[in-house]
């Protein structure tokens, strides 16, 4: 395969996760009105983890599935971050926004990026570079005049929509944290990293719902729902869930960590589309505030490449110090460079995203 055919194989692979993704937000508008976020989540990763075991054992032989002398405990804490932390508080706090929760939720994964250099900063003690800051600052102002659609009084008076707002950058946080984990397990594959920590996350996942729901925190679905949402189930299970993950590590393995990245403004671009499309039209500031996320990442990266120039000339040697390209941005990317990768829903980095 020559080098313009890889290209455009990477391209389409990551417009693929990203559109899917994008897509997955305004779809669970409609769902959350037959079922909770919870039993869905449950739902949803059965299907994908089932479909993430079967590719890894095509792939990986028994070998894949061995997990004797692992670090068994740390990938389930991490896959517990990813699985019931980052996939219940973002469809919990979808929910509780109301219409425009798709809205802030896809502009959300747009700051996985930036956020996962704080991340690096405080799992790995890798500081950013010093105009990444300035970016990073940069990417959360966009994403306030999104939340608060321009007006930021609103976050101080109106505390339960500021506090559904947390919840959606918390679960950005989780999810963050959980590719990022997965530089812990630097002999595992993506595929494998994903499938195993999908298992464990979704073992967390079926306890913390089995008490929800025991405890009457929601309704048991009722036949009749689950059959409703069933299109629903398979888009974000099958698509969204499996098609999307592996479009994103394979796109990113083809165009590499620093151009694969760039992909993530697509998430809230798609999100945006038909939100519009449905009726929810996304107000002229909360369309300033999208692009000044998406022009946060752009710049940071164009930032990135310059510095990985730049670094050569700067100091010959190999194991030189100084910032890495390859973990400040990975960390965030969704990719599958060894440094981990943060962004996303499905979102599969070194480990996934979504």
């Amino acid at each position: 395969m020559n080098s313009q055919n890889t290209y455009t194989r990477g391209v389409l692979l990551c417009l693929l996760a990203t559109v899917s993704w994008g897509a997955m937000f305004p779809l669970m508008d409609s769902t959350l009105q037959h079922i909770d976020p919870f039993t869905f989540t449950v739902m949803r990763y059965t299907i994908a983890g089932a479909m993430f075991l079967v590719f890894l054992r095509m792939r990986e032989g028994r070998e894949g599935l061995r997990l004797k002398g692992e670090r068994i405990g740390l990938a389930w804490l991490f896959g517990t971050a990813g699985f019931a932390g980052f996939q219940f508080l973002v469809f919990f706090g979808q929910d509780l926004i109301g219409a425009r929760g798709a809205l802030n939720a896809s502009i959300m994964m747009a700051t996985m990026p930036m956020m996962g250099f704080l991340v690096n900063w405080v799992m790995k003690k890798v500081v950013p570079p010093k105009f990444s800051l300035v970016f990073i600052a940069m990417s959360f102002v966009g994403t306030i005049l999104v939340v608060s659609n321009g007006d930021i009084g609103s976050l101080i008076a109106s505390p339960k929509e500021a506090g559904a707002d947390a919840l959606l950058l918390f679960a950005a946080l989780c999810w963050v944290v959980y590719t990022s984990g997965a530089s812990y397990f630097p002999t595992w594959s993506p595929i494998k990293y994903t499938a195993i920590t999908t298992v464990l996350g979704l073992a967390s996942a079926t306890v913390i719902t089995a008490v929800i729901l025991a405890a009457g925190g929601v309704p048991v679905p009722t036949a009749g729902a689950v059959g409703t949402i069933l299109p629903q189930l398979a888009y974000m299970s099958v698509i969204a869930g499996f098609v999307g993950v592996l479009g994103w590590n394979f796109g990113n393995r083809y165009l590499g960590p620093l151009n694969g990245v760039l992909f993530m403004d697509v998430v809230p671009v798609t999100a945006f589309v038909i939100s519009a499309l449905t009726g929810v039209v996304p107000a002229g500031v909360q369309i300033v505030g999208a692009s000044l996320t998406a022009a946060a990442l752009v710049f940071n990266n164009l930032y990135l490449r310059r510095i990985a120039k730049a670094a050569p000339a700067a100091s010959p040697a190999p194991a030189a110090s100084g910032p890495s390209v390859g973990s400040s941005s990975g960390t965030s990317s969704g990719t599958a460079s060894g440094s981990g990768s943060a962004s996303a829903p499905a979102p599969v980095g070194s480990g996934t995203r979504s």
